[in-house]
């Protein structure tokens, strides 16, 4: 075993992550501002020696400090605003200005420190890097020695980048490919994790290799760093601690798409931890812990956390979006589009007294115990309000979206994920792969097809648009519900939820949908809704990374389209992952990763809507129900879709006017 191996090691009685997140994908080091670097070298100036421990504890206590002081002065902010509420006029009024940047003071204090924790927690990873010279004899690990042949330099290909005129052969060397084992092997290289290496490589080795193989390689040079009789017992500490930082990394951010579909690949890693690092280790123990903790499913809507890093995040984030949520996503079309406010309570209430459609089958069909009479009524007889449907649909899209992993996006081709494909599952089974696409993938059992799921639920959301429009027994019905469509849609995009506009604007583009006589009672303004949905359409399709221009989609919820991702990362994915020598195209790799990643950045926030748990069984039931219907088919059952013929009293009366016309032409 190396020496010191567990003295060496920081952070003794601190339990520290290893995965520093999406931000480390997305900005590698450029995360990191020199305002960040400045504060931590001010860490432990007091104490004479000033390691990483004694700066974590400093930044420890500053931030649960501060972050007690944003909690009281939150709680007294609330109260003021309650008084000021209820007492118009009050003294709460004055104060409340003043409080509210107080607030926002403390707040971005905290979430400095935040960041300034995150790094510390890199900077401890760093301190195993090796240097690049010695990475290639990491691929004879499995020979039995850590430490061999530093010149063989076939594994990985570099390049150097010019810097004010100068060419630097340290930080400015770039890695343009490498072969499968020269991809691992970089993972202990110096930088690897602060430039965001390490995640970019946990989300998409599985284009060169197994979950199975790089588990065995991790194996196998964890063994070597053990066994090395050399003498190297530096280098070989810093193998055996960054193997253990690799392992903590790869469980905490991909447990669900790895481990949990594979319990032997699960087996192999308890074994090896129990049998080999448990012995040698305390962090073992950690890890087996980390193991043996059941996945968390992510929670729909915010609730309190017992782990304080994660309620300091939230309370910082109810805080930003406290006043920005009610600001809308501006994208103008045109003069005449007018901006429905997310906070506008616009009661679009569907003519209750309205008689109740012919259907009475279709109706019948929709009876469940847990539905009250009215909530079986179609959705044109209800009386909830535009924003009511938005908030839920919204909240039930979340659910879908929290449960995703970026990894899901990724080789959708293979799945029969295609550009305009719609009712994807209707053609292949849960079981079954579809025999269009060959897999990029190392290996196609080890596919995750979770995004089929959210692509059905897609699916099904704009099949339960356009029955709901079809079925409307009136053409002023129809009208109003198809006004109530668009206005949802509308206020889904600007609250961010772009899933849920496009799978409304899906419905509403349905070929019989289009094709109804009630678009031309609709007013000029709400049918430029129409237009204005499309442009988003249009936006979303235009970059990969459009919604994450700014600092909006840090602050404020939002849910991407699902199929509009998968068709980027398709883009991406287009022609050879490999060079003429075999070697994989690292910068394509990255930036795959780099997109993907925007899913971790979108589910940090969450929408705070209170849940109607009546109106959501209501939409559940609703959306399943029509999820299989044909549209073409419930349409020709309804006049109301179809263009009246004029009868024989309105047709001589045309004639007897064009007779008229005629007459005085003469």
């Amino acid at each position: 075993m190396p020496e010191n191996s567990r003295s060496s090691s920081p952070f003794q009685t601190y339990v520290r992550k290893c995965n520093p997140g999406w931000t480390s994908v997305f900005y590698g080091a450029d995360c990191f501002g020199e305002e960040v670097l400045n504060y931590v070298k001010k860490l432990g100036r007091r104490n004479e020696a000033q390691c990483m421990d004694v700066k974590m504890l400093e930044l420890q206590q500053q931030l649960m400090i501060e972050t007690k002081n944003l909690k009281k002065t939150r709680t007294f902010y609330q109260k003021l605003l309650h008084q000021d509420r209820r007492n118009k006029g009050s003294e709460a009024k004055i104060m409340l200005p003043k409080l509210k940047g107080q607030l926002e003071e403390m707040r971005s204090k905290v979430e400095f420190l935040e960041l300034i924790k995150k790094y510390l927690e890199i900077l401890c990873m760093e301190q195993w890097g090796l240097d690049t010279s010695l990475l290639p004899s990491l691929a004879n690990s499995g020979s039995g020695a850590a430490i061999l042949n530093p010149e063989d330099n076939s594994l990985l290909t570099f390049q150097s980048v010019k810097v004010s005129g100068k060419i630097s052969q340290n930080k400015t060397r770039m890695l343009q490919a490498g072969t499968p084992l020269g991809l691992m092997c970089y993972l202990y290289a110096r930088y690897a994790v602060l430039d965001g290496y390490m995640h970019q490589f946990l989300y998409t080795f599985r284009y060169f290799c197994t979950p199975k193989e790089f588990l065995q390689f991790l194996i196998d040079t964890l063994n070597s760093a053990v066994s090395s009789n050399q003498g190297y017992s530096s280098d070989c500490s810093k193998v055996y601690n960054r193997t253990l930082d690799l392992v903590q990394a790869w469980v905490e951010d991909c447990y669900q798409v790895d481990f949990v579909p594979d319990s032997s690949l699960l087996n192999t890693l308890e074994d090896f931890i129990s049998a080999k690092v448990i012995p040698l280790d305390n962090r073992g123990e950690h890890l087996l812990a980390l193991l043996h903790s059941a996945p968390k499913k992510k929670r729909s809507h915010s609730e309190p956390s017992e782990d304080d890093t994660k309620s300091v995040h939230s309370l910082c984030r109810k805080i930003s979006t406290e006043d920005t949520s009610r600001k809308s996503f501006h994208l103008r079309v045109s003069k005449g589009g007018e901006a429905i406010s997310p906070v506008q309570k616009e009661q679009y209430s569907i003519a209750a007294a309205l008689p109740r459609p012919c259907y009475s089958s279709l109706i019948d069909e929709l009876s469940s115990s847990c539905l009250r009479t009215e909530e079986k009524y179609p959705l044109f007889q209800s009386e909830y309000s535009t924003q009511q449907i938005v908030h839920q649909l919204t909240l039930l899209q979340q659910e879908m979206f929290q449960e995703c992993h970026p990894v899901h996006f990724l080789n959708s081709r293979a799945l029969g994920v295609k550009d305009k494909t719609l009712h994807i599952t209707k053609t292949f089974g849960q079981d079954t792969f579809p025999l269009e696409g060959s897999s990029l993938f190392a290996s196609e059992s080890s596919q995750d097809r979770y995004l089929l799921q959210l692509l059905r639920y897609a699916d099904n959301v704009s099949n339960w648009v356009s029955a709901e429009i079809v079925i409307c027994d009136t053409p002023k019905a129809q009208a109003v519900l198809l006004s109530t469509f668009l206005h949802t849609a509308k206020l889904c995009f600007e609250l961010r939820n772009f899933a849920t506009a496009m799978h409304i604007l899906c419905g509403l583009e349905n070929v019989i949908v289009r094709q109804l006589p009630a678009w031309k009672n609709l007013s000029s303004k709400v049918s430029e809704i129409m237009e204005e949905l499309k442009a988003v359409q249009v936006f979303l399709k235009s970059d990969n990374l459009c919604l994450m221009e700014g600092d909006r989609f840090k602050k404020l919820p939002t849910i991407p389209s699902a199929h509009l991702l998968a068709m980027h990362v398709q883009q991406l994915e287009i022609g050879a992952l490999t060079m003429a020598n075999g070697a994989y195209k690292w910068p394509k790799l990255r930036n795959i990763a780099k997109v993907v990643s925007q899913v971790h950045a979108f589910q940090e926030n969450v929408y705070t809507f209170v849940p109607d748990l009546d109106l959501q069984a209501y939409l559940r039931h609703r959306i399943a129900h029509f999820s299989q219907t044909d549209i073409p088919l419930l349409a020709a059952e309804n006049n109301t879709n179809f263009y009246q013929i004029p009868t024989e009293k309105h047709s001589r009366k045309i004639r007897d006017t064009l007779r008229r016309m005629k007459a005085t032409f003469q």
